[in-house]
């Protein structure tokens, strides 16, 4: 008997580290012709997707606006609106097709905006902002480089 729970649990361990990478680190993957990889995603997935990275773009060209005119109220307000608050509201189905790599760079990249805001808010000026900027601007750099956004073939 004792062996029998030994075996229940390894299986129940085993499937639950293969849930693990499917979910948590894999995500919903094909390799792409263009040599990145391809997340499937569904139209609203991608919809969501493509439009947070809108939302990207849009801030920082809001910031760079505003750091030709010495404006760092305007730094702030751009970068927090895209910051670790706007990631609320993301369905864990998307998140769980998201492979590791794409979650880590999203995470950090939304972190990168608000403390872009807060050194802006604590200096009083916009002098560090693009060389904030430019270290942010790697992870999008990176994430575009690596992946696609695709739909899902039925």
């Amino acid at each position: 008997m004792q062996r029998l729970g030994w075996v229940l649990a390894g299986v129940f361990a085993g499937t639950t580290a293969l849930l693990v990478y499917l979910f948590v680190v894999r995500g919903s993957v094909l390799p792409a012709s263009d040599g990145r990889m391809a997340i499937q995603l569904s139209p609203g997935e991608r919809d969501l997707v493509l439009g947070e990275m809108r939302g990207f773009l849009v801030a920082v060209q809001a910031i760079v606006q505003a750091v030709v005119d010495q404006d760092a109220g305007a730094v702030t307000v751009a970068a927090r609106r895209v910051g670790a608050e706007a990631q609320h509201g993301v369905p864990a189905s998307l998140v769980g097709k998201l492979p590791i790599e794409f979650k880590r760079l999203g995470f950090d990249t939304h972190g990168r905006f608000d403390q872009l805001a807060l050194d802006t808010e604590q200096f009083g000026d916009t002098s560090q902002v693009l060389g904030e900027l430019s270290t942010l601007l790697q992870n999008c750099t990176a994430c575009h480089a690596t992946y696609r956004i695709d739909l899902e073939q039925p």
